[in-house]
């Protein structure tokens, strides 16, 4: 048997040198420990190494501060130092403008107005000038009083958490005024609060009527004087809370409160509920309907003294509905209102043995506007409502008003009240942004003799009135 020596001269030529040049190399880079520096320089070294990299750092962080230095002291493109020198003057002055406005309450404040002195002619009141801030408790309110010859300040504050406050002010003529016959500026005051998101709120407050396609406010309506709906069918406020709700095209609110009354009298209790419902239906159409379900002040029934003076009124079931629609494009405006309602015991003519009668009413109203020129406007509004049973009665018209022209004809049946018609014819001239001539001629015409002629004390069958207007508005 043939064996292997495990002398030197018996391994394999080539092995040798290869594996002494790897061991040499690694031994170059890996120093055996027993030749190589102790455990204390190994740390030595590494200390050196992490202070040369913590100087690397510094130098590159001061490279680049000095880099940003000069780009913020070079000049921006196309602009010489002397302006930048200026932009930034006014950069500072922009920040410390917004640290005072947030300092003294002003963020998220909006302030607005409006007034528009009139000039009415009546012709069977044989009257004609300017009205303007004429008290409701002096003159009442009739079609050609209304809210006409106002002026408005309108206060809107909201909060970074979306909460709003409103107070709207309208001297002699607000919607408080007119609700309970005194001097009261306020036109608006409510509170609006997001609960869940800025689209569902809680509201509270007082809050003027939302029914009709009309709008109270002189900017927002095409004419001098309003409809025939809005003034003897719709409430003039509503006291109390409820809620907002916006979901896509739809926007809902509603309310529970006190009608036209800022408290209620002993021995009333129970509210209304009031609510309106919106949908836009795209870019230029759209529908709504409002209601009123409860109990109200009721002019007809009377608590007496023992000499007969009037203590107060008692209140009654109102329910009343309304549907209006919009077509608005270009030069064209189309709108459209349908009114129903209902007082109980409110009627302006009792039973012959004195027992109280219900009131009844429906109406309709419809509006046209087409732009002549972007700065001129002609419109032309109808109304009409049937009142006929137990001798008429509107919403809060609960006796016979010889100057509106409500309840039975003069010389006719008690029983039967008259049915109301209107034409205006409008024409409005914007002069600038802020500033609107309004002229309109109305026709307002009744089936039967309701409209007093003062001078002469007979009843006429129509009235004519001209009305002009300037609404200036910021």
């Amino acid at each position: 048997m043939n064996t292997v020596s495990s002398s030197p001269a018996a391994r394999p030529a080539r092995a040798w040198p290869a594996a002494t040049a790897l061991a040499l190399a690694l031994a170059a880079a890996f120093p055996l420990p027993a030749a190589a520096q102790s455990n204390a320089e190994l740390l030595q070294e590494l200390k050196a190494l992490k202070a040369r990299m913590a100087e690397l750092e510094r130098k590159l962080e001061a490279q680049e501060t000095k880099q940003a230095e000069a780009a913020a002291a070079a000049p921006a493109p196309g602009m010489t130092p002397e302006q930048l020198q200026d932009f930034n003057r006014i950069a500072v002055k922009a920040e410390a403008l917004e640290d005072s406005r947030d300092m003294l309450g002003f963020k998220g404040l909006k302030i607005g107005g409006y007034m528009d002195p009139t000039w009415i002619f009546n012709q069977r009141q044989h009257r004609a000038g300017f009205q303007f801030l004429n008290p409701v408790d002096e003159g009442g309110y009739y079609y050609d009083t209304s809210y006409i010859g106002t002026v408005a300040l309108d206060i809107v504050k909201e909060t970074d958490s979306g909460a709003r406050w409103r107070l709207t002010l309208v001297p002699q003529r607000s919607t408080q005024a007119v609700s309970e016959g005194t001097s009261s500026p306020v036109q608006e005051a409510s509170v609006s609060v997001p609960i869940t998101d800025l689209q569902t709120r809680f509201i509270a407050g007082h809050l003027p009527d939302w029914s009709g396609y009309e709008m109270l406010q002189p900017t927002l309506n095409k004419f001098v004087t309003h409809n025939l709906l809005f003034d003897t069918t719709l409430p003039a406020s509503y006291t109390g809370a409820g809620f907002e709700i916006l979901r896509g095209k739809w926007l809902t609110k509603a309310v529970v409160a006190n009608m036209a009354a800022s408290r209620r009298q002993p021995n009333e209790k129970t509210p209304v509920f009031a609510y309106r419902v919106d949908y836009a239906k795209g870019e230029f159409q759209g529908f709504g309907f409002a209601g009123i379900h409860g109990r109200a002040a009721n002019f007809s029934d009377k608590i007496l003294d023992a000499d007969g003076e009037v203590i107060r009124q008692r209140d009654s079931r109102v329910d009343t509905f309304e549907f209006d629609a919009y077509f608005i494009r270009g030069d064209w405006t189309l709108q459209g209102q349908l009114s129903a309602g209902r007082q109980l015991k409110a009627s302006v003519t009792p039973a012959e043995d004195g027992t109280l009668r219900d009131a009844y009413w429906t109406g309709l109203s419809a509006l046209a506007a087409y732009k002549i020129e972007p700065w001129l406007e002609i419109a032309a509004r109808a109304d009409y409502i049937w009142n006929g049973k137990n001798g008429g009665g509107l919403l809060t018209y609960a006796v016979a008003d010889p100057y509106n022209g409500i309840g039975p004809a003069q010389g006719g049946d008690p029983n039967k009240g008259v049915d109301r018609g209107a034409l205006s014819l409008g024409l409005n001239y914007a002069f600038n942004l802020n500033t609107l001539f309004k002229f309109e001629y109305r026709y307002d015409w009744a089936s039967g003799p309701v409209f007093l002629d003062t001078r002469s004390s007979d009843y006429k069958k129509t009235n004519q009135l001209f009305g002009t207007s300037v609404v200036v508005s910021f």
